[in-house]
C-alpha cells in the first residue's frame, strides 16, 4: 500500500507528541518529514530553566534524539523554516526554496516571545527566555557582566531569575502587578512566593512600568515611568507568548489570535491540521503543556481515521519549583459572585491551601509551601466532583493520613499521576503489574509519565513501592545510565571487566539493554567505558559519539561549524597562522576569534568546507568538541616575566602534549602560572599550576562556569616530574570513578577531596594509575595526522568522517 506523505512543520514538543501517538496508532500508515526551525532534535522547552540553573546539560533535555527520526524513518530537516504553503498545491516551501508535498499537513508552529515594543529593546543585552537559543545568550553573558534585570514576574520570568542567580549575577525582577504570578495565584500566595525567593537573594521592583532600556549599543540600565531608573547589564524578557499564526496567515488560513481550529484540529483548510501554542480552540489559545498533548491524542486518532472522542478544552494546572518553593494552582481560584473560598494558613510553617467551590463543587486550588495534594485536586477540579457529603476542611488533608496509608493508596485508580502528560494511577500500576516495570525510569519509558517536568516522580516511586510490597527494590530506583536500562554507570563498568565486554552493541545485548540500538545517552557512555576499561584492546566506535566529536568540529546554532587548530600552549608560529589566515580567505569563514583557551577559532565553517579546510591547515584538532583535554592555558613565565619564577609555557607545552586526545568524561581544562599573581587564572581550571619559589603547587576541581567553583590545593611539588606524576594519577582516577559528562568539580564534591587525596598519597596506587595512564595514552593516534592503512588521502579521511 502507497504510503501517505505527512508533513509536519514544527519540531517542538507539540508537533512530535503528536507524530508519536499517530506511530502508536498506525506507524506504517504514512511517510513522515519534519521541519524544524532550529538545529536541534526534539527538545523538553520545560526543562530550559533547568539548563539555566545548571541543574542538566542540553542533552539532557533532548526528548527524541536524532537516532529516533532515523529509526522511525522519519526525514528532518533542522536549521529551516517553512515559509509559505501552497494549499491548492499542497506544498510547503522553506526559506532555502525546498518544496515538499504532502497529504496531510500538521502546523506545530508554536509561540513567539511578546517583546515590549520599548525604547533600545534592539539592544545588545536584551533577549527572551524561549529556546537553546536564548539560554545560551544568558549563560554567555553571566560570564562576562554582573547584573541581570528580568521584565515579568509570571512562571518563566521568575525560572529565569532563579537561574541567573545560580550562575552568580545579581537578578532584579521587574513586574507590573503588585504581586507575583497574579495569572497562577491570589494574593496571598503570590506575596508568600516573594518573600521566599527575596531569602533567596532575587530583588522585586513590583508595580513598575518600565519607559526604556538605556545604553548605547549594548544595554546599561532601565528607566521607568515614576523616574526611577536601575542599572543593568542584561534584560530578559518574560512578560508573555503569542501565538505564531504568521505563516498561516500568509497560507490563506484562517486565524484569530492563533490558528482557528476544530474539536478534531483541523483547520479551514482540507487535510490542514493544527495543534500547540499556536492552535486557537473555541477561541483559546493554550500555552501549557498538558492541553497540548491531550489536542496531540485527538488529532493522532482523527488522521489515523480512529474514532475519538472530540477535543472539549483543557483545564488549567500551574507548578512552580524552584530551590525549595512549591506552588500549584489549578482551576478557577477566583474568589467572586457564586464562588466560595476555603482556606487554611500557617504563616509558621510557610504554607497556604485555598479551595474554590461552586455550590458543592471544587473548581480552583491554590497550594503554597505544599503541593502534594496538587495532583489529587486538579483532578477532582476535571471531573467535577461533588464533596457534598464530605466535609469541605478534610480535603485540604493528605488522604489517608489518620490510619497511615499513602497518598497514593488513597488515590482512586484514575485519577491522575502526571498532569503534564495525562498519564493515571491506574495506567501506572498496569505498567507495574501487566509490563513488569519496577522503576521510575522503566514507567516512563512505558507510560511517558514524569517525561516532561519530573514533578510527579515521588508519587511514582510511592506508587511503585505501594503497588510491588516486599517486591520493591530500594536500589532498583538508583540513576540508570539512561532508560535503555536499569544498570548504573558502575554496574556497567563492573559488567564489561568482569565479562570482558568489547563492543557497545555487546554490552547491549549481554546486559539486556531495552533498546537493540540504545540512545543518545547510553551509546557514548558505554562507548568511553569500553575504551577506559581496556584501551588497547578496544576499538573507538565513532559512530557512538556525539555528532560534534564525529565531525571533529563543533555545530553553531546556524548550522555551521566551529574549526579550533591545536595550539599547544597558546603557542604559535608564524606558518601556522599563515594557514589560518589563507585557510579564512580561502573558505570566507566570517569571524576568526581568539578563544578563552589561548586559540583561534574559525567560526561559519560549512558542513560541506569542513574537511577541506582541515587539510589546508594541516594543523591537529584543538578538540574544541572532544570530552578530553581542551585547552592548557600559560602565562609567558619565567623567560620574559619579571615575576615570573617557573617555566610555566614550557610546562603547558609539555602536558598539552602527554596528555592530548586522552578521553575524559566530561572536557578537562588547564592552566599554568609562573608565580601566584596567577595570570593564567588556574586557580578556576580542573587542574591548575601556579609557580612558587623552589616548586609548584597543584589545584583541582575548579571550575568557571555555571557552578563556579575555586580549586583545592591538592599538592605542593617540587620538580616538574612530580607534578606530572600527580597530574596523571589524578587524571586517570577520574576517568576510572567519574560518571560519564560528570565535570571534575562536580566529581571532586561527590567523592570527597580528603579521599582523592588519601589515593593519590599511597604511592603503589600512584604508580598504578600512571601505569593505566600511560597504556591509555599508548593507543591515541591524531586522526588528522595519522593516514589511516588502506591509503585514504588525507581529503578522503575527512570526507568519510564528515559523511557519517
Amino acid at each position: 500500500m502507497n504510503k501517505k506523505k505527512l508533513v509536519l512543520v514544527g519540531n517542538g514538543m507539540a508537533g512530535v507528541r503528536a507524530i508519536e501517538e499517530i506511530l502508536n496508532i498506525a506507524p506504517e500508515m504514512f511517510e513522515i518529514t519534519i521541519f524544524g526551525s532550529e538545529p536541534h532534535p526534539n527538545y523538553n522547552r520545560i526543562l530550559l530553566s533547568k539548563v539555566l540553573q545548571g541543574d542538566t546539560d542540553v542533552n539532557d533535555i533532548t526528548l527524541n534524539d536524532w537516532d529516533w527520526y532515523r529509526s522511525n524513518n522519519i526525514t528532518l530537516y533542522t536549521g529551516e523554516t517553512i515559509i509559505r504553503v501552497d494549499t491548492s498545491k499542497k506544498e510547503v516551501i522553506s526559506d532555502i526554496g525546498r518544496v515538499e508535498p504532502y497529504d496531510e499537513l500538521i502546523l506545530a508552529t508554536g509561540s513567539v516571545p511578546f517583546i515590549l515594543p520599548l525604547p533600545g529593546a534592539d539592544k545588545c543585552g536584551v533577549t527572551a527566555f524561549r529556546d537553546i537559543s536564548d539560554t545560551d545568550k544568558m549563560l554567555e553573558a553571566s560570564k562576562k557582566y554582573n547584573k541581570a534585570a528580568v521584565i515579568g514576574g509570571g512562571l518563566l520570568g521568575l525560572e529565569a531569575a532563579r537561574g541567573l542567580l545560580n550562575l552568580g549575577m545579581d537578578v532584579s525582577v521587574i513586574h507590573i502587578a503588585p504581586y507575583l504570578m497574579e495569572r497562577q495565584l491570589d494574593e496571598t500566595a503570590g506575596k508568600m512566593l516573594k518573600k521566599e525567593l527575596e531569602k533567596q537573594g532575587m530583588k522585586f521592583l513590583l508595580e513598575k512600568y518600565t519607559e526604556e532600556i538605556l545604553g548605547s549599543d549594548r544595554v546599561e540600565g532601565l528607566s521607568f515611568k515614576d523616574g526611577t531608573t536601575l542599572e543593568t547589564d542584561l534584560v530578559v524578557m518574560a512578560v508573555g507568548i503569542k501565538p505564531n499564526i504568521q505563516l498561516a496567515k500568509d497560507s490563506g488560513i484562517e486565524v484569530n489570535r492563533g490558528i482557528i481550529v476544530n474539536d478534531y484540529l483541523q483547520t479551514n483548510k482540507a487535510n490542514i491540521y493544527s495543534v500547540g501554542e499556536c492552535a486557537e480552540h473555541n477561541g483559546i489559545p493554550y500555552g501549557l503543556v498538558a492541553p497540548l498533548y491531550e489536542q496531540g491524542k485527538v488529532l493522532a486518532r482523527h488522521i489515523c481515521e480512529v474514532e475519538t472522542e472530540s477535543y472539549k478544552g483543557s483545564i488549567l494546572s500551574t507548578q512552580l519549583k524552584i530551590s525549595g518553593v512549591e506552588v500549584f494552582s489549578a482551576g478557577d481560584f477566583t474568589e467572586e459572585k457564586d464562588k466560595k473560598a476555603l482556606k487554611v494558613f500557617d504563616d509558621q510553617e510557610g504554607i497556604y491551601k485555598k479551595l474554590v467551590f461552586r455550590g458543592n463543587h471544587i473548581v480552583g486550588a491554590v497550594l503554597f509551601g505544599d503541593s502534594q495534594e496538587g495532583n489529587r485536586l486538579f483532578s477532582m477540579i476535571k471531573k467535577e466532583a461533588d464533596v457534598s457529603d464530605t466535609a469541605k476542611v478534610s480535603i485540604l488533608q493528605p488522604l489517608g493520613q489518620s490510619n497511615g496509608e499513602s497518598l497514593v493508596a488513597s488515590m482512586s485508580p484514575d485519577e491522575i499521576i502526571c498532569g503534564c502528560n495525562g498519564v493515571s494511577k491506574e495506567t501506572i500500576v498496569e505498567a507495574i503489574q501487566g509490563q513488569g516495570c519496577t522503576s521510575v525510569d522503566q514507567i516512563k519509558a512505558c507510560t511517558s509519565a514524569s517525561r516532561s517536568c519530573g514533578g510527579c516522580k515521588p508519587l511514582i516511586t510511592d506508587l511503585l513501592h505501594d503497588s510491588l510490597g516486599g517486591d520493591f527494590d530500594e536500589s532498583a530506583q538508583k540513576e540508570p545510565i539512561c532508560s535503555c536500562t536499569t544498570l548504573s554507570r558502575d554496574e556497567v563498568v563492573e559488567e564489561i571487566r568482569l565479562k570482558g565486554l568489547t563492543h557497545v552493541k555487546e554490552v547491549m545485548f549481554v546486559l539486556g539493554w531495552a533498546s537493540d540500538e540504545g540512545c543518545s545517552k547510553c551509546r557514548p557512555a558505554i562507548n568511553y567505558y569500553l575504551g577506559m576499561v581496556s584501551p588497547t584492546q578496544y576499538k573507538d566506535e565513532r559512530e557512538s559519539r556525539y555528532v560534534n566529536e564525529r565531525m571533529h568540529a563543533n555545530i553553531q546554532k546556524d548550522g555551521t561549524y566551529s574549526v579550533v587548530p591545536r595550539m599547544y600552549g597558546g603557542v604559535t608560529n608564524a606558518n601556522d597562522l599563515r594557514k589560518i589566515a589563507d585557510a579564512v580567505d580561502k573558505y570566507e569563514i566570517p569571524l576568526v576569534k581568539v578563544t578563552g583557551g589561548q586559540r583561534i577559532d574559525l567560526l561559519g565553517v560549512k558542513k560541506e568546507d569542513l574537511p577541506k579546510v582541515w587539510n589546508d591547515l594541516d594543523m591537529p584538532s584543538g578538540s574544541a568538541y572532544g570530552k578530553s583535554l581542551r585547552t592548557v592555558k600559560t602565562c609567558v613565565g619565567e623567560q620574559f616575566c619579571r615575576f615570573g619564577t617557573q617555566d610555566s609555557i614550557g610546562v603547558g607545552i609539555a602536558l598539552e602534549k602527554k596528555f592530548e586526545g586522552l578521553q575524559t568524561p566530561h572536557k578537562v581544562k588547564m592552566a599554568v602560572s609562573a608565580c601566584p599573581r596567577s595570570c593564567a587564572e588556574s586557580g578556576f581550571k580542573d587542574i591548575g599550576f601556579i609557580g612558587i619559589d623552589g616548586g609548584w603547587e597543584i589545584y583541582v576541581g575548579g571550575n568557571g562556569g555555571t557552578h563556579v567553583r575555586e580549586g583545592d590545593l591538592l599538592y605542593k611539588v617540587k620538580t616538574d616530574e612530580e607534578l606530572m606524576e600527580i597530574t596523571g594519577a589524578y587524571l586517570q582516577y577520574y576517568r576510572e570513578t567519574a560518571h560519564y559528562l560528570e565535570r571534575t568539580s562536580a566529581w571532586v564534591d561527590r567523592v570527597g577531596f580528603a579521599h582523592i587525596q588519601s589515593v593519590l598519597n599511597d604511592k603503589v596506587k600512584r604508580e598504578a594509575l600512571n601505569a593505566r595512564m600511560n597504556e591509555a595514552l599508548s593507543v591515541y593516534k591524531d586522526p588528522w595526522k595519522e593516514i589511516i592503512k588502506n591509503n585514504q588521502t588525507k581529503k578522503e579521511l575527512f570526507e568519510n568522517i564528515v559523511r557519517s
